[in-house]
């Protein structure tokens, strides 16, 4: 919520139709600056699981498994796998995460950073 600010004198007419407008054109951006900043989000979470799902499939790679072989340890669906590499999947739990990462011989560290 806005900060109700106070002044010592009252508006003239013409400022309050500035600051009435100036408040209207900044409702009418809102949901532009607010989808922009969601997407930015957004992007930012899918390169951050790309890199480790990089990671984690080349890993995969390396011990010779296959997607079969994950989903026979895991109990993981396949097709659920196969959206988790190819980052289909925005939005894994974090224990899908550990399992897969387990089973590859990795282990996920997860950390709280100062932005």
């Amino acid at each position: 919520m806005a900060k109700q600010i106070t002044r010592d004198r009252k508006l003239t007419p013409e400022e309050a139709t500035k600051y009435r407008k100036i408040r209207e054109e900044v409702e009418l951006e809102k949901p532009e600056i607010i989808a922009k900043a969601q997407q930015t989000r957004s992007e930012a979470r899918r390169q951050q699981l790309t890199a480790i799902m990089k990671e984690l499939k080349a890993a995969r790679e390396a011990k010779g498994l296959s997607l079969a072989d994950i989903f026979q340890r895991t109990g993981m669906d396949r097709s659920a796998l196969s959206k988790l590499e190819n980052v289909t999947n925005e939005n894994p739990t974090i224990d899908t995460l550990l399992r897969y990462a387990e089973v590859v011989g990795k282990r996920l560290q997860i950390q709280v950073l100062d932005s």
